[in-house]
C-alpha cells in the first residue's frame, strides 16, 4: 500500500524522522543544507549534503525509513567530514564497519517499528554538535556577513570556510544560498508572488531568485510549485 510522505520532530536536536512508501517513478530531492540516514528495504544508506537537485527512481512500493539531520549535526554520528560525502549516496557499510552497520540494519529490519528502532539507534550514538556549527547557522540565517561572522568565532575566512565544509559539505556562501533557497520556496507556498518572496528573502529581484533556484534545483521556481 502507498502511504504518503510523513515526518515528525526526532530525538536529537533539529532532526526529523521521516516515512514513505512510493508509488514508483522518477523524483527530485533538493538541496536544504541536510543530511539523512535511510534505511531502504533493509539496507542503510547515508544521503550526503547537495550542491544541486538529486535526481532519482524508486520501484513502486520502496519502503523508506529515515532520519533527516538539522545541517551540520551528522557529520559527529557518522564520524566522517560532511565534504567527503557531498552530492554523493553512500552505504553506511563504506563509512563504518561493515559488522556494525549490518547489525543496526538487522535490528531495524526484525523490528516492527523500523522507524523508531532506527530514530532510538541514531539517538544513543548522536552528539552534540561543535558550537560553532550553531553559530554559523545563526549569523547566516541573520544575514550576517562571512567576514563579521569569522570574526565572531575567532577564525580567519579561509579557516571558517574550511571548518565549514567538514561540517556542512560546503562554504558559508553556499549554505547562505540553500538555505535563502528553501526559505523562499515556503514562503512561495504560501500563496505569496514570486516578487514578493524576492523582495522578502534577500534576493535582489524576481529574476535573481529565479535563476538561483533554477540553477540548484534544475528547474525553476514555478515548476516546482506546480
Amino acid at each position: 500500500m502507498v502511504q504518503p510522505y510523513r515526518e515528525r520532530v526526532a530525538r536529537m536536536p533539529g532532526a526529523v524522522v521521516w516515512t514513505r512508501t512510493t508509488d514508483g517513478g522518477p523524483y527530485r530531492i533538493l538541496p536544504d543544507g541536510c543530511m539523512d540516514l535511510l534505511w531502504v528495504e533493509g539496507k542503510l544508506v547515508v544521503a550526503g549534503p547537495d550542491t544541486r537537485a538529486y535526481l532519482g527512481t524508486a520501484e513502486p512500493g520502496t519502503r523508506y525509513a529515515a532520519i533527516r539531520f538539522a545541517p551540520g549535526t551528522a557529520p559527529g554520528f557518522l564520524g566522517v567530514p560532511a565534504k567527503e560525502i557531498l552530492d554523493r549516496r553512500v552505504a553506511l557499510s563504506d563509512l563504518w564497519s561493515p559488522g556494525l552497520s549490518r547489525r543496526l540494519a538487522d535490528r531495524i529490519g526484525r523490528s516492527p517499528d523500523p522507524t523508531t528502532t532506527l530514530e532510538d539507534a541514531v539517538a544513543d550514538l548522536f552528539n552534540e554538535p561543535d558550537r560553532l556549527v550553531s553559530h554559523v547557522l545563526r549569523g547566516i540565517r541573520r544575514g550576517v556577513a562571512v567576514p563579521a561572522l569569522a570574526g565572531d568565532v575567532g577564525l580567519s575566512e579561509r579557516q571558517l570556510h574550511r571548518r565549514c565544509l567538514d561540517a556542512f559539505g560546503y562554504g558559508p556562501k553556499m549554505l547562505d544560498r540553500v538555505l535563502r533557497m528553501n526559505l523562499a520556496l515556503d514562503r512561495a507556498r504560501t500563496g505569496l508572488s514570486l516578487a514578493e518572496v524576492a523582495a522578502r528573502t534577500g534576493y535582489a529581484d524576481q529574476a535573481h531568485f529565479t535563476r538561483d533556484v533554477k540553477a540548484l534545483a534544475g528547474v525553476p521556481p514555478r515548476t516546482l510549485l506546480a
